[in-house]
């Protein structure tokens, strides 16, 4: 993801990764006429911590600016999870048209016992999960 920010004359890339990112800021305009980045911090998004690179310290518009882009990804992580359970449902649909219709007696036995481990382990949780929710209602 690459911002580029009214208050810095510089761009920024997040180059994400499975629990944050590292922030370089970019610079275009030298001599040579070449892309130069440079690490200035790390995001651990499970902590949400941010640690400055090298001797510079980050400054207050770096820090909202990273702050704000935390926030944006947390947001768009959360969509793309509740997408995922979306599409978990079609593939249990497709799953099921598949093992009606096409599945061998060799697919089937291949495939059977962890489909159905894997169906009973949701199944577990989901009931527990609607029983708790009941069990608090007012």
């Amino acid at each position: 993801m690459s911002f580029s920010h009214e208050r810095f004359s510089t761009e920024v890339f997040f180059r994400t990764h499975e629990n944050g990112a590292v922030l370089f800021k970019t610079y275009g305009e030298n001599r040579q006429n070449t892309l130069k980045i440079d690490q200035i911090a790390v995001i651990d998004m499970r902590s949400e911590t941010i640690k400055s690179q090298g001797d510079t310290p980050l400054t207050d518009e770096e820090t909202k600016l990273i702050k704000d882009w935390m926030h944006e990804r947390k947001t768009v992580l959360e969509e793309r999870e509740i997408d995922d359970i979306l599409r978990t449902i079609d593939h249990l649909n497709l799953t099921a048209q598949w093992a009606q219709l096409k599945a061998s007696d060799v697919d089937l036995e291949r495939d059977t016992d962890q489909l159905l481990l894997s169906m009973h382990d949701l199944r577990t949780i989901l009931s527990r999960k609607k029983t708790e929710r009941f069990m608090n209602k007012p």
